[in-house]
This record gives C-alpha cells, structure tokens and sequence, in this order.
C-alpha cells in the first residue's frame, strides 16, 4: 500500500469506530425498552397471580389479559428480534473491499523484518516503537510480536522467528496482558532454535515448555529426541553436556542465513551510513560550482548549483532543482497512477514485480501538464543532453521498508535486450529527483565505490551509466535503502544514447 491508500485506510477506520459507537447506542436503548417492559410485566403478573380468580372478575383486567397476550407479547417479541447491527454490519461490507488482505499484512511484517536487518535494530528497539528521528512512540503487544514471528516461521525463516518470539516472551514476562499462552511462545521458540542449530538452548526452551505444560505431547515427544540428539553428539565428540547460557538471544546470537544477494553486507552497511569510502583526499577532490549549461540561455541569469558528490565515477548534486510547488504537482499528477513497481526478469525479459524492489511507481508525460514540460526541459538544460530520446518522467514512491536493491540503470549484454524496442540505444545516464525529505533511511548507495547520498527535498543527483563509447560503467551499480522512517517520493529521467552523438561525442578510449 502507498501512503495515500493508506491515509484513507485511516479515515475508514475513524467512521467504522463512529458507526460501532452508533451500533452501541441502539443496542443499549433496545435493552433499556425491553427491560422497561419487563419490569411492568413483572408487576403485573405479581398482582395477577396471587389472586386469579378475583383478579380476573374484573372485565377490564379480563380485556386487558386478552389484549396483552394477543398483541402486547407480539410487538415485544419483534422488539427483541430487532437487530441494531444491521448499519454496522452494511458498513463494514461497503468498506472491506479496500481492506488490506493477507498478503499485505504479511509484507508489512516483512518490511519490518527487512528494516530490522538493514538498520540492526533489536526487536526490543522496534517494539517499544523508539526509532531514530521519531517523536511518538507505537508499540508493539505480546500478540504483535507472536504474530511477527508466526509471519516469519511460516515462512520457514526461524532467524527472525527467534527474534520476535524471544521478545514476545520477553514482554509476557515483564507482566504484560495477553491473548497468546506462554507455551504457545515457547512451542514457536524452542522449535525454531533448533532450526537455527543450538540444541542446548533447544532443550532448556523445551523444557520450560514442558513444565508449564506437562500434557504436551509434542513437548514431551521434542525434548526427548533434543536430548538423544545432543547425547549422540556429545558421544561422537566425547564431551561433557553443558547447560545453555541463562543470556537470552540478542541480535548477533545467531547468524543470519545467506541469501541471493551476493553484497548484501556492504550495501546495509552504507544505508546505516557505515563503511562509506570517502576520505580526506578524495574530499579535496570535490567542489561546488555554478552550472550555466554552456551558457544556456535558460541558465544565465540564474544557473544552477553543482556540486561534487563523488570524484570517480563522477556524481553530481543539483541544488533547487524542483520548487515545493512543482513537487507537490508533480505528487499530485502520479498518485491515481501508482502501482507496484515491475522489474524485467533477467531470464525472460518478462516485466513482473519483486521483493527486492518494493516501491509504487507512475510515468508521466510532457503532456499531462505544463509542470512535467517544464521538468523535461530543465533536465535538457542542467545536463547539455536531449530528453528527445530519454523516458518518461518516473515518479516512485518509497513507503516504511519501501526499497530497491542494488541493481543497474543500463542494459547488459546477457540480457535479452530490454530497450532494443525503444530504438533509441541504452541509458545513458540517470537524472535523479528527490522531492522528500525523509526521517530516517532511505539513502541511494553505490556499494562498489562505497559511497552513499542522502536524500534532501528539490536536490537531484545525475551520473552516467556508460562511457563515452557506450560500455556500460559497471560500477554504478547502486541501491535505494529501505526507509525506516517518513516516505521517499523521487522522479527519475533516463536518458538515452540516440540524440547524444555531439553532445556527449566518443573519447578516443573505451574507459573515457
């Protein structure tokens, strides 16, 4: 979901909160009604009974009996049928085809997990809800945090499902209310320690579990093999058993298991902003300048500020690039048209969409209003390069956990070609825009070279995908960190290599 889905999400809820209370109402002023009948009923009835005979000598009483039973007892009988849920319940039926499903719910929980790793935050930091550059705290429950890692050990992933059951567990026993049993937690827990390879932790977990709750029978069944399973090794190796430690499992206790993404180390490690490798003298190497596009005409009484971001392969930031005004329209034109963003499957070149991009994204054209005209036109004008050839203007939004993994602009030559279609040659360089600030994450790295550039609202960054002889340069391989806190809107240009000939002329090498 992007965030304005979400925002109305949160305006559906506040009027299925008022619509309850309603239901509340009708419901409390039914029961008053029946209850005011009972108690004149109970009177009556009181007087009837301790003398029927005389009671009913009295031909009003008479009528009054007949009348009652007749027709009195029917309308309470259909007042007590009445259903103030009706309202209520239509509502809920109206609302719930926007409702986020399973799988949303799923990938909300491993967005979280994503950022749990990118950020190295414990699941204690993320439950108590303390996230750098927040000021309000949302917490996590014991039952949050059990289906946290229900999400994660469905998923056969028993690292995570460690994590978040040991804190859940953790919360029930500093006291807090819950729905979910110790041994639940513990079942979880012990099991997916096991998983994880650490059979003495594996026993002590099983049997508390088998304490709390002798009648276990998979409990009982567990522990036993555990142990068999530990004496055997403890048999091949000829050691002594030791208990496990009383520690409980922090983040680096066990190791994360590997996965497709070969520098997936150093590209956390630039998004929490460590390992960049800018030093002393490359910094000298850097300047800031102002850029009149060759004294562009639309440039000279006001040029454009550039500065060095990166020294080799050359990258470069534009200063008050988009106005807040220009953002704002340029939001306003993509959010109908935001969809989850599809990458080209290498194998087929069939477009489809993947975990590791997870943003929304929208192409706009010159077309749709005057403001994307002008923004093509700007780019033309800061680069010296045409946008006759280049992409649509692509507007993505990054919500929390919203990322993109490290991934090239260019084509390769193993794939099948990808823009051979559009006729017009390669991207031959990325003009990046960032139109919001945000909290916390959301960085674009370069894992090769180590260099990571932080996002500031109506900034844009711009490098070249290819040498001047149109090899692609293979080291801007680079990633969008997932975003821990706020959400990143950026709107890209690709430009490519048809148009550029004099322009941006070949180099007499293959590197220039």
């Amino acid at each position: 979901h992007t965030n304005c889905q979400m925002t109305d999400l949160i305006y559906t809820e506040k009027e299925l909160v008022q619509s309850l209370r309603d239901y509340i109402k009708a419901e409390e002023s039914k029961l008053a009604a029946v209850k005011s009948w009972a108690s004149k009923l109970d009177a009556l009835t009181r007087v009837s009974t301790s003398d029927p005979e005389g009671y009913l000598a009295h031909p009003v009483n008479a009528y009054k009996l007949m009348k009652r039973l007749n027709t009195e007892w029917s309308e309470l009988e259909s007042l007590v049928l009445q259903n103030p849920s009706d309202g209520f319940i239509s509502n809920m039926s109206i609302h719930r085809q926007y409702f986020p499903d399973e799988e949303d719910e799923t990938g909300a929980a491993k967005a979280l997990m994503r950022l749990q790793d990118t950020y190295q935050l414990d699941s204690e930091t993320f439950s108590r809800g303390k996230l750098p550059g927040t000021h309000s705290s949302a917490m996590l429950t014991v039952d949050d945090c059990f289906d946290m890692g229900k999400t994660a050990y469905n998923d056969a992933d028993y690292y995570h499902a460690v994590l978040w059951m040991q804190q859940s567990l953790r919360q029930l026993d500093a006291g807090e209310e819950a729905v979910v049993s110790k041994s639940d937690i513990l079942d979880y827990l012990s099991y997916s320690v096991y998983q994880m390879g650490d059979l003495p932790r594996a026993i002590e977990l099983t049997r508390r579990l088998v304490a709390i709750d002798p009648s276990h029978q998979r409990a009982g069944g567990n522990l036993r093999y555990f142990e068999r399973l530990m004496f055997k090794q403890l048999n091949e190796l000829n050691q002594a058993y030791q208990p496990s430690s009383e520690e409980p499992i922090q983040l680096g206790t066990y190791s994360r298991p590997k996965d497709h993404l070969p520098e997936r180390e150093a590209y956390e490690a630039l998004c929490r902003g460590e390992g960049v490798q800018m030093n002393e003298r490359r910094r000298s190497h850097l300047f800031c300048r102002y850029q009149d596009g060759n004294r562009n005409p639309r440039l000279l009484l006001k040029p454009i500020m550039e500065e060095d971001e990166w020294d080799s392969p050359h990258i470069v930031r534009y200063l008050e690039v988009l106005s807040h005004e220009e953002i704002e329209k340029i939001k306003e034109l993509a959010k109908p048209r935001l969809a989850r963003a599809t990458v080209r499957d290498p194998k087929t070149g069939v477009l489809t969409t993947a975990n590791y991009r997870v943003s929304k994204s929208a192409w706009l054209e010159g077309e749709d209003d005057p403001v994307i005209a002008r923004v093509n036109q700007r780019i033309e004008d800061i680069t010296g390069l045409t946008v006759d050839t280049a992409e649509l203007l692509q507007v993505a939004n990054y919500g929390v956990g919203g990322q993109y993994e490290p991934h090239y602009d260019f084509s390769r030559k193993d794939e099948p070609d990808a823009f051979k279609r559009l006729g017009t040659g390669n991207r031959v360089a990325t003009f990046l825009n960032y139109m919001s600030d945000v909290k916390a994450g959301g960085a674009t790295v370069f894992p090769d070279f180590g260099a990571a550039i932080w996002p500031r609202k109506g900034t844009a960054v711009f490098w070249y995908n290819l040498f001047k002889s149109g090899e692609g340069d293979y080291r801007t391989r680079h990633a969008a960190c997932p975003v821990l806190v706020g959400s990143k809107w950026v709107s890209n240009k690709w430009l490519h290599e048809r148009g550029q000939e004099f322009r941006r002329p070949c180099g007499l090498t293959e590197v220039d």
